[in-house]
């Protein structure tokens, strides 16, 4: 069972000169050893600045720039976000932040492991709301707590899809999935146009900014390298290069436990017939493992 206590790293966030989006800003720790008692934490590599870029657990916004490829709500996404943490007049030169007010926002973040990309998988907090907490603690992230950080904002706003791994605590995959669950009955935010559950597959603009369908982004990301793929001479539908694709090291095709209770793969929920995707569970009864 998922631990629920949580490393307390206090900093800031830092966008200028980064492209931030909805549900992942780069943060500089006021003390940067101590991602050493992270897991995986050899897969964190700050950069020049000694910023880290953060995935934010439980949440996961629409795309902004995955590999040239933008979803809807995902600029409305980054830019709520970036409101709420307090950077203002921000100006941009394409996704990249050029200038803002302030340059950087205390914060803290509480994490526990890396994940394979190197990113600290974190609960995001701003400093008002983060004065109980001491730096290099261990804390217990209780509901009051959870309620606090900005991943649980983004979700009872709509502003971010639930997706949550074997790596979230099941306490707060609860309170979450309770948050998501409200912002789809108020058809708040992604949940107004959301159309995972059946989407056209034509091409890239079916599911692309401005106009394209909205999809969960992890499926957003796997149906365009899909199509890549496809114009690359790949013969077969995206439940077809889900399985291909993972034969080898890549591994798209991520195993998923519905209801905590049937693990499966990520294929065996899609079933494509001609341009016609449809994915046959509900998006709150899934949790992905973590690779």
């Amino acid at each position: 069972m998922a631990s629920p206590f949580y490393l307390v790293i206090k900093g800031k966030f830092v966008i200028v000169g980064k492209e931030p989006d909805g549900d992942s800003v780069r943060f500089i720790a006021d003390n940067p050893n101590l991602y050493e008692h992270l897991h995986r934490n050899y897969r964190i590599k700050p950069s020049r600045d000694e910023s880290v870029q953060l995935r934010f657990e439980g949440i996961d916004a629409t795309e902004l720039h995955y590999g040239g490829a933008a979803q809807p709500l995902g600029a409305e996404s980054r830019d709520r976000l970036l409101d709420w943490m307090g950077f203002e007049n921000i100006q941009y030169k394409g996704n990249r932040v050029q200038n803002s007010e302030p340059d950087a926002v205390s914060g803290v973040i509480l994490s526990q492991a890396a994940d394979a990309n190197g990113r600290p998988i974190s609960y995001v907090l701003l400093e008002e709301d983060a004065k109980q907490l001491e730096d290099q603690d261990w804390a217990r992230v209780n509901t009051v707590l959870l309620k606090k950080t900005l991943n649980f904002k983004l979700l009872t706003q709509g502003l971010a899809y639930y997706t949550v791994y074997t790596s979230t605590p099941s306490t707060h995959r609860k309170t979450l999935r309770e948050a998501a669950l409200a912002a789809r009955k108020a058809n708040r935010g992604v949940w107004a146009k959301d159309t995972t559950e059946e989407f056209v597959l034509v091409d890239k603009n079916s599911i692309v900014a401005p106009d394209g369908q909205v999809i969960l982004p992890k499926l957003f990301r796997r149906s365009i390298d899909y199509l890549k793929a496809v114009d690359g001479g790949f013969r077969g539908n995206l439940q077809d290069w889900l399985i291909s694709i993972s034969q080898g090291s890549r591994n798209e095709n991520d195993r998923v436990l519905i209801r905590d209770s049937v693990e499966v793969k990520l294929s065996d929920l899609i079933e494509q017939r001609n341009s016609r995707v449809v994915f046959k569970e509900d998006l709150l009864n899934i949790t992905f493992v973590e690779k």
